[in-house]
C-alpha cells in the first residue's frame, strides 16, 4: 500500500517537526518523542486496517494525563494538539511527496484524524464534567464544614453570653432595690439604660440559640390549641408604642380561618409574626401602613404581612431567609431594631422560616423590587397547616391502629 510506505517515509521529519512545535527545550522534546512515535505508529496502523479506534487508548491517555510538555497558550487541550499534528501531517506530505501521493496520504489519514477529534472532544468533555463535579463536591464539603463550625460557634457563644448577661440583669435589679426610695431620677435613667441594653442583648442571645436549634434540627414544638386572631392581636399590642412613635398603621383584617382553632406552637407562631412585623416596621418609612390578611386553602391557612415600604431587590429575595443577611447597604441602617432601616443580626427571618417549616408549612416573600421613592412594598406569605389534633396524638393513634391490625392478623 503506497500510503503506508509514504507514511514511513515522512515519519522521521514528522516527528522532528511535531516535537519542535510542541516543546521549547531539547530535554522536553526528548521526553515527548516516545509518545509521538507511538501515536504515529498507531496512525499508520489505523490507515492500514481502516480501524481508526486503534488510536483510542493513546487519546484517552493524553486526555486523562495531558502531555507533560511546555505547551503554548493556544495548545491547552488534546484537541488543539491533534490540530497541530494534522497540520504537521499535511505539511510533511506536501514537502516530501509528489502531489498525487500527498493528496492520497491526506485523504486516507483525514478520516482517522476526524475520528480522533470526535473521540477526544467527547473524552475531554466527560473528564471536564468529572473534574468540575469533584471540585463542586469539594466546595460543598468545605462550605458544610464552615457552616457546621459557624453553627457550633453560635451555639457556644450564645450559651457563654447567657451567664454574664444574667449577672448584669441581676445586679441592675439589686441596685434598684437597695436604693429604693432614695433612687434619684438621673440614677434611675442610667439603670433603665442598662436594663434596655441588657434586654436587647438577651433578645439577640435568644435568637442565636434559636438559630442554633434550627440548624441542628433540635427545635422542639409544643403543639397546643391556638387561634390566629389572638396571636395577631397580641403582636399588635407588643408594637403599639413603636407604631405610635413611627406614625405607622397596623391593620389586622378578619379573614376566613383566623378565629378557628388549630394545633400549633402558639409561642413560636407569635415569634414568627413578631419578627415579620418588626421587619415590616424596619423597612417602612414613617407614616406607612402594614396590613395582615389571610385566606383558607385546602389543608392550610395562608397569612400575609404586607407593608408599604421600600421593597426588596429580586436578587435579595433569594437569600433573605439566610442567616446574617441584611437587605440593602448596612451603612443606611440605624442602630435601633425597629427604626427605619434599623439594624439587627439578620436572624429574624431565618428563625421565622425554621419555625414555620418545623410546623410543616412554608414561608416566602414577594416584592416588585427596591425603590425608596416609589415604595413598592413587600408581602410575606406564611402557609400554616390546619391541624385538628397535635401531631404526637395523631402518631399515637396511628401506632395503635397498626398494632391493633397486627394483632388481628396474628390470630
Amino acid at each position: 500500500m503506497k500510503t503506508i510506505s509514504n507514511l514511513t517515509l515522512i515519519k522521521t521529519d514528522w516527528l522532528a517537526e511535531a516535537e519542535r512545535q510542541l516543546a521549547k527545550s531539547k530535554q522536553i522534546r526528548q521526553s515527548v518523542h516516545a509518545s509521538l512515535d507511538r501515536f504515529f505508529d498507531l496512525l499508520t496502523t489505523a490507515v492500514e486496517s481502516g480501524e481508526p479506534h486503534v488510536l483510542d487508548p493513546i487519546l484517552d491517555e493524553w486526555a486523562r494525563w495531558g502531555m507533560r510538555v511546555e505547551m503554548k497558550p493556544e495548545q491547552t487541550s488534546v484537541v488543539s494538539l491533534l490540530e497541530r499534528l494534522l497540520l504537521t501531517t499535511v505539511e510533511m506530505a506536501r514537502c516530501k511527496l509528489e502531489e498525487g501521493e500527498a493528496l492520497a496520504l491526506i485523504s486516507e489519514t483525514l478520516p482517522v484524524y476526524t475520528h480522533a477529534f470526535f473521540h477526544t472532544s467527547q473524552c475531554e468533555m466527560q473528564l471536564q464534567r468529572e473534574h468540575l463535579a469533584a471540585e463542586l463536591e469539594e466546595a460543598r464539603n468545605v462550605l458544610a464544614q464552615l457552616d457546621a463550625s459557624k453553627s457550633a460557634f453560635i451555639s457556644i457563644a450564645a450559651h457563654e453570653l447567657k451567664t454574664p448577661l444574667t449577672l448584669i440583669q441581676g445586679y441592675n435589679e439589686m441596685i434598684r432595690e437597695q436604693l429604693g426610695p432614695d433612687l434619684k431620677e438621673d440614677t434611675a435613667e442610667l439603670l433603665r439604660g442598662i436594663e434596655n441594653g441588657a434586654n436587647r442583648l438577651e433578645e439577640i442571645v435568644n435568637d442565636m440559640i434559636d438559630i442554633s436549634l434550627i440548624d441542628n434540627n433540635l427545635l422542639a414544638l409544643n403543639f397546643q390549641p391556638v387561634w390566629l386572631n389572638r396571636i395577631l392581636e397580641r403582636t399588635r399590642s407588643e408594637f403599639e408604642t413603636t407604631l405610635a412613635e413611627r406614625h405607622l398603621t397596623l391593620e389586622i383584617r378578619p379573614f376566613p380561618g383566623s378565629k378557628a382553632m388549630t394545633y400549633a406552637d402558639g409561642e413560636r407562631l407569635a415569634q414568627v409574626f413578631r419578627n415579620l412585623v418588626a421587619n415590616a416596621i424596619k423597612y417602612t418609612p414613617d407614616g406607612g401602613k402594614i396590613t395582615i390578611d389571610g385566606r383558607i386553602l385546602p389543608g392550610f391557612i395562608e397569612v400575609t404581612v404586607t407593608d408599604t415600604g421600600i421593597g426588596i431587590d429580586p436578587e435579595d429575595q433569594a437569600r433573605i431567609f439566610d442567616k446574617f443577611v441584611r437587605v440593602g447597604s448596612p451603612y443606611l441602617h440605624s442602630s435601633g431594631k425597629t427604626k427605619f432601616k434599623g439594624g439587627g443580626p439578620g436572624l429574624g427571618l431565618p428563625i421565622a422560616k425554621g419555625i414555620i417549616e418545623a410546623h410543616g408549612g412554608g414561608i416566602w416573600v414577594e416584592s416588585e423590587g427596591l425603590d425608596e421613592q416609589r415604595l413598592p412594598g413587600t408581602t410575606f406569605h406564611v402557609l400554616l397547616p390546619i391541624r385538628q389534633e397535635a401531631p404526637e396524638n395523631y402518631l399515637a393513634r396511628l401506632t395503635r391502629t397498626v398494632e391493633r391490625r397486627q394483632a388481628e392478623g396474628s390470630r
